[in-house]
């Protein structure tokens, strides 16, 4: 069944477009990371022009990422002080982002943009995840529970000043640490259209050194209000988001994250994690591709009816 995308101002099939929503979603409960970083650049691949694809994509992160900050907050696993300090930077990256993407669109460069962002991206934290996930396989096999991991900040982040107590996160670092990382993630969400989860877990773990068990909690009521604000920028000031769009994929996004989840438990946490590295680098490459192959005609022409 086929239906009108008002805002992409193009017609598609809605059985497609929820088909996606629930394998990005499938795929984002099995490896219990954001799935924008594959809904935007698969709606590219359908066709679906890039700017649409990243204002759409960051509406579909803000609706399902609500279920997940609830639970998370009724179990108690959400530093809310931290969160605070993660939004108010997101904030900022939001709105700094979207000057720029409106500057890009108002270029004409922003469908170049994209791709290219997505590619620098996912290139490096695929081929990041994909080396670390080999050493550890490797250690598996030869019966190596390898070294003793530390929680831990980055030097970096200790040396920054004005430091105070984050009792939930077990730590007493400088707010401008978290306050920086989510204007960066903030900017990520309004041009890419993506929540952040894989590089803002990461990062809250290994650069900023939280407690594990407050780690997804805080990042899903991160991405709930940064996404939330991005949908409104975009909204009001490139009007890019199509509420059709978004609401099929939600749709079909609510029954593959359940479905995902499952299926998760009964693999490999280090396997999955390799499987994630090799989705990125094909997507990657796939983006790649695209931008540098050669289509056979340079041109087209297309007549509307008359």
């Amino acid at each position: 069944m086929d239906i009108y995308l008002p805002i992409a101002e193009m017609s598609v099939n809605a059985a497609v477009i929820i088909f996606l929503g629930f394998g990005v979603g499938f795929l984002s409960g099995m490896f219990g990371v954001g799935g924008g970083f594959l809904t935007t650049p698969l709606l590219v691949f359908y066709g679906i022009p890039p700017a649409i694809a990243v204002a759409s994509s960051a509406t579909q992160v803000a609706g399902s990422s609500v279920t997940g900050a609830v639970t998370h907050y009724r179990a108690g696993a959400v530093d809310v002080r931290m969160g605070l300090v993660l939004v108010g930077g997101g904030f900022m990256g939001a709105a700094l982002g979207s000057l720029l993407f409106r500057y890009l669109k108002d270029l004409g460069q922003i469908d170049v943009v994209i791709p290219l962002t997505y590619v620098a991206l996912l290139g490096t934290v695929g081929g990041l995840m994909l080396v670390d996930s080999l050493k550890r396989l490797r250690r598996i096999r030869r019966g190596d529970p390898g070294p003793p991991q530390r929680r831990r900040h980055h030097p970096l982040v200790a040396a920054l000043p004005w430091r105070m107590r984050f009792p939930k996160s077990g730590l007493y670092i400088s707010p401008l640490a978290p306050a920086l990382l989510g204007t960066f993630v903030g900017m990520l969400t309004v041009i890419m259209g993506v929540g952040g989860g894989f590089i803002m877990v990461p990062a809250m773990l290994y650069v900023l050194g939280m407690a594990a068990g407050t780690v997804v909690g805080t990042s899903l009521f991160q991405i709930l209000f940064v996404a939330s604000m991005t949908t409104l920028l975009h909204a009001v000031q490139s009007q890019t988001v199509d509420l059709v769009l978004a609401a099929l994929l939600l749709v079909g996004g609510v029954f593959g994250v359940r479905i995902g989840s499952r299926t998760a438990q009964r693999l490999s946490p280090d396997r999955l994690r390799l499987a994630l590295a090799l989705l990125a680098l094909g997507v990657a490459v796939r983006l790649l591709v695209g931008l540098t192959w050669r289509p056979a005609e340079l041109f087209s022409i297309e007549m509307g009816p008359a």
